[in-house]
């Protein structure tokens, strides 16, 4: 598997998926469009949310070490013309407490029962994901999807299953083992169980796997394609409990 990129490049990452996201949405003469990956939010909610999220995490992260989230203050009311400036700021604020910290600092994040550390550098690397799946959300509504940049898409993977399927307990099935393989090289070998979901270096054996790009990949483990967008193999039921597991809607 791909290495994480150095942390460096995680923030000037984050930054590139939100300005995307941004740009997208500054492209659009309806702010209240719908999301149809997100059908409850509109254009505006989704700019909305980025913003927020990088208020909160900005915070999370200057706190240091915590057993509790912080407490944010509400964000000034804001006119529409503002929107997009408001978001570029909070950006630069989770960049700027994210550069002050370093990789290593630990802080509170949501995820205390995976295998991920509570650091810096994990909320840096998760935020990536964050931005770069919004920014398709976005580009989707303004139909200008593009694909997420495969450096982005293939750590995103092993994020996904760390976090995601590391928060999700005990796989609810048959314990299996499934193929996830990327068109850019890259492949991972899943177990689940009762024990919850790793990546594995074991046989090569699996009940079933999915074939496709990494952005693919990446965007129907998050809920926003088909399984059909990709390739399958073996049991079909299995791959579909996958995608189903854990319930991110």
């Amino acid at each position: 598997m791909t290495q994480t990129p150095a942390f460096e490049d995680l923030l000037t990452l984050v930054e590139d998926r939100s300005a995307a996201l941004r740009s997208s949405v500054a492209g659009s003469p309806d702010l209240d469009v719908r999301i149809p990956s997100c059908p409850d939010w509109s254009l505006r909610d989704l700019v909305e949310h980025l913003t927020e999220v990088h208020r909160f995490w900005a915070a999370a992260v200057a706190a240091g070490p915590s057993e509790k989230p912080p407490t944010v203050a509400p964000a000034d009311d804001t006119p529409a013309a503002d929107l997009l400036a408001r978001s570029a700021t909070a950006t630069h604020e989770l960049i700027a407490a994210l550069r002050a910290a370093g990789p290593a600092t630990g802080c509170w994040t949501w995820w205390g029962d995976s295998d991920v550390p509570m650091t810096s550098g994990a909320v840096a690397r998760h935020q990536i994901q964050e931005a770069a799946v919004h920014a398709f959300d976005a580009q989707l509504a303004t139909g200008t999807p593009q694909p997420i940049p495969a450096v982005v898409a293939l750590d995103g993977i092993t994020e996904f299953i760390g976090v995601s399927h590391g928060t999700a307990g005990p796989w609810p099935h048959e314990p299996v083992r499934i193929g996830l393989h990327a068109a850019e090289g890259e492949s991972w070998l899943v177990d689940l169980t009762a024990s919850g979901s790793y990546i594995t270096d074991g046989p090569h054996e699996t009940a079933a796997s999915l074939h496709g790009s990494a952005s693919n990949l990446l965007l129907t483990l998050h809920g926003r394609l088909p399984l059909d967008s990709l390739r399958s193999e073996g049991d079909r039921a299995t791959l579909e409990n996958l995608l189903r597991w854990p319930d991110l809607s």
